[in-house]
C-alpha cells in the first residue's frame, strides 16, 4: 500500500482489495456511512489508542502483525497455519467492530498546577450490550458470512485478558489456532505499536 495513504484510505483500500465475498461492500457502506463512527472511534477510553481515530489505527495495526506473524516460517512450516488473504483481512480489520458508536465524547475536571480545568475524555455509551468479541461476530454476521475460523477468532482476541474462563479460552485456541494469532497481533499492536497510556 502506498505510503502516502491516510488510514481512512489505507483500510478501504484494503478492504476492497482483499475481502470480496457477498454483503462486504454493504459493510463497507455502513462504516463509512452517518451510522457508524468508525473511522474517527478511539480504541479505548484511557489505553491504547484513547484517541480520536484510534479504533481505525488499531485495526491497520493488528492487520500488519497477523500478517507478519502468520508469514513467520515457524508458524507456516511447523504449526501449519495457513489462511487466506480474505480470512486475515476479515479478522484484523474487523475484530473490533463492537467498538462502533460505543464511546461518547464527555469532560471531567483535573486540576493541573493548582488550578481546576474541564479536560475531553471518551466514556462509555453501550447500547448494544452483547459482550466484545461475540458483539463484533454478530455485527460483521448482519452483512456477511464468517467461516468457523473467523467467527472463534474475533470471538477470541481478547485471549486470557477477557472475561471467559481460561479453559475455555484455551480450548477455542487448541482447537482454532488462528484465534491464538489473532489475540497475539491485537496485544502486540496494543502494547508494543500502541502502548499503555497511564491512567489520569
Amino acid at each position: 500500500m502506498n505510503q502516502e495513504m491516510s488510514n481512512e484510505e489505507r483500510f478501504i483500500a484494503l478492504f476492497r482489495t482483499k475481502i470480496h465475498r457477498e454483503g462486504a461492500e454493504k459493510l463497507l457502506s455502513f462504516l463509512c456511512s452517518d451510522h457508524s463512527d468508525f473511522f474517527i472511534a478511539p480504541a479505548s477510553t484511557r489505553y491504547h489508542g484513547a484517541y480520536q481515530g484510534g479504533l481505525l489505527e488499531h485495526s491497520l495495526n493488528v492487520y500488519d502483525c497477523l500478517v507478519d506473524y502468520l508469514a513467520r516460517p515457524r508458524v507456516k512450516e511447523i504449526y501449519g497455519m495457513s489462511y487466506t488473504e480474505e480470512t486475515v483481512a476479515v479478522v484484523s480489520l474487523l475484530h473490533d467492530l463492537c467498538k462502533v458508536n460505543f464511546y461518547v465524547e464527555s469532560t471531567r475536571n483535573v486540576k493541573e498546577n493548582g488550578v481546576w480545568k474541564s479536560v475531553p475524555y471518551y466514556t462509555i455509551e453501550d447500547k448494544l450490550p452483547y459482550g466484545h468479541g461475540e458483539k463484533s461476530v454478530w455485527m460483521i454476521s448482519q452483512f456477511m458470512r464468517l467461516t468457523k475460523d473467523e467467527a472463534f477468532a474475533i470471538r477470541y482476541h481478547m485471549g486470557f485478558s477477557g472475561p471467559e474462563d481460561n479453559n475455555t479460552v484455551g480450548a477455542a485456541f487448541e482447537k482454532f489456532p488462528l484465534a491464538f494469532a489473532l489475540a497475539t497481533a491485537d496485544m502486540e499492536a496494543s502494547y508494543y505499536i500502541e502502548g499503555i497510556q497511564p491512567k489520569q
